[in-house]
């Protein structure tokens, strides 16, 4: 059984920055330090699978209105000093509680991440909730579709959520380290938010997006914006729409397949949260340097669809 965590139990006094190849203290307000309670253990297995489950209400000042962030850490933070890489995922309802989840489906990600530990990679899970109606404005990063407000919603996690998670936990701090994650609109906003400010994610897993808002607008920001120099997954399953326009954008950017660029055909796959659970290790593999990551396939047996 876990123990409740203390406040500020799992953080330092200050904001870790890089120096060189270093990673630095620098102070920060104390007003940053958060509540963090357990999630409980029996809605996301955490019995079998192993690490902590927390979460909390964070306030964004760049949209008004407080939500519920999801938590996860390894089964041996507590235990020693280890840092860790970190994954801010979207749509953070449906990644671990089935009773929260859309449809009662999830990411197993609580899974994921136990058998990864296994294979020696460990990383902390971030993931807010989205906010039910305002969901499609939040992700949406085009204020002339929709009333997009996802400028704001980039800027809660790169300005906001981001140094609140680095100064409450052992994080490694730097882009390269830290990756940015979801699917369809969470997918699109994971993109643009990779795009714009690289030096926060360094790394991001673009799964089924949503291209097609506002008319494609994202392809003008890519060919705009990107630059090499990060990391990137991108995917869509054999019966949704194809995200290959956009991986062969990504190699005109100069994104090496193989190397720093990873486009996955899922197998018989819709726009489902199984889907994305399925296809979810290897792009975390890829993304977090394991070298047994899958290389570019058209059509990936790790992704084909339970029977």
């Amino acid at each position: 059984m876990h123990t409740q965590p203390r406040i500020g139990a799992f953080g330092g006094a200050g904001c870790k920055q890089m120096c060189g190849n270093r990673e630095i203290l620098t102070p920060i307000s104390d007003s940053l330090r958060t509540p963090w309670e357990q999630y409980p253990s029996t809605a996301w297995q955490a019995g079998a699978l192993g690490g902590q489950l927390l979460a909390s209400r964070i306030d964004s000042p760049q949209l008004g209105y407080p939500r519920t962030v999801l938590l996860y850490l390894p089964t041996g933070y507590e235990d020693g000093e280890q840092r860790y890489p970190v994954v801010y995922m979207q749509d953070g309802q449906n990644l671990f509680d089935p009773a929260a989840a859309f449809g009662g489906q999830t990411w197993q990600v609580g899974k994921t991440m136990a058998q990864l530990a296994g294979e020696g990679l460990e990383a902390i899970i971030v993931a807010p909730y989205h906010m039910e109606s305002r969901r499609i404005q939040e992700y949406n990063p085009f204020p002339h579709w929709q009333q997009g407000v996802g400028s704001l919603y980039s800027a809660f996690l790169t300005d906001t959520l981001k140094p609140l998670i680095d100064h409450d936990f052992r994080t490694l701090v730097s882009a390269q380290h830290t990756v940015i994650a979801g699917s369809s609109m969470g997918g699109l906003i994971s993109l643009y938010t990779y795009c714009m400010r690289p030096d926060v994610f360094g790394r991001a897993a673009v799964m089924s997006p949503s291209l097609w808002v506002a008319q494609g607008a994202i392809y003008a920001v890519v060919r705009e914006k990107l630059k090499p120099g990060g990391k990137l997954y991108l995917d869509n399953g054999t019966r949704e729409s194809s995200a290959q326009p956009m991986a062969a954008l990504l190699r005109q950017k100069g994104y090496r397949p193989g190397e720093d660029f990873l486009y996955v055909h899922g197998r018989g796959e819709r726009h489902t949260e199984s889907a994305w659970a399925r296809r979810l290790p290897g792009a975390l593999r890829f993304l977090l340097d394991r070298q047994d990551a899958p290389s570019e396939s058209p059509l990936t047996d790790f992704a084909r669809p339970s029977v």
